[in-house]
């Protein structure tokens, strides 16, 4: 039988631990390990059972074509102004505290970097890490069915934290990515799913290169005083 205090201290261990990991391995990933992490991840919970969730799983060749195409467009920042977003997945204006939250986070990872404000090609260029996945051997894809509503967006979201989870209770990493929802369009072209299907994040899997500086970035989180109101 598990011991309560020695599962409460795993789960803990599991959970403060998970970060963004911005740099990996090319060690591959087995199809059968991504399978029980995504097997795992389908227990979080959704309203009726719904199960919203549609993943694609980019690996080898595929992958490679994937970031090829997407980077390719990045890298032309013309033809990238004509793609734009299907959701606003960050707000159209900006309050305090997100915005300082967020400028903090960006500048700390270029300060890491080595890069300046001014310097625009090397921050285009950590941008474009993303569409490489980070050069993480696996490269997740998730989509959702048009006709659902925001409730089912929040069990994605349940369901998303479990895949992270489960990954880091093996021993790998993962770094969840809106980037990819400005090309849609080109990400159905390749993957060839239904048009009811929209784009819900990207999220890439391996093994964290820990030599990277990057990977040396922990985000700050605010104290339970400040977000929590108790009522006795």
């Amino acid at each position: 039988m598990t011991n309560p205090q020695n599962l409460q201290e795993a789960v803990d261990a599991v959970m403060t631990s998970r970060k963004s990991v911005r740099a990996f391995l090319p060690q591959a990933i087995s199809r059968d390990e991504i399978e029980q992490i995504l097997s795992v991840a389908s227990r979080a919970p959704s309203g009726t059972n719904t199960q919203p969730w549609r993943v694609y799983v980019l690996t080898g060749e595929t992958l490679a074509r994937f970031k090829e195409r997407i980077l390719g467009i990045h890298n032309q920042p013309e033809l990238a102004k004509t793609y734009r977003e299907e959701y606003h997945y960050y707000p159209e204006k900006w309050i305090s505290p997100y915005i300082e939250r967020r400028r903090k986070v960006g500048w700390d990872l270029y300060a890491l970097l080595g890069l300046e404000r001014d310097n625009k090609v090397g921050i285009h260029q950590q941008h474009g890490r993303n569409y490489q996945f980070f050069d993480a051997p696996v490269g997740l894809i998730f989509t959702v069915d048009r006709i659902m509503a925001m409730g089912s967006w929040l069990d994605y979201g349940m369901f998303l934290q479990n895949i992270m989870l489960a990954a880091k209770a093996r021993g790998m990493d993962t770094c969840p990515q809106a980037a990819f929802t400005q090309y849609h369009r080109v990400i159905q072209e390749l993957l060839q799913f239904p048009d009811n299907e929209m784009v819900v994040c990207g999220m890439a899997l391996g093994y964290a290169d820990l030599e990277k500086i990057e990977n040396t970035l922990v985000t700050e989180r605010a104290p339970v005083s400040e977000f929590s109101v108790f009522y006795d």
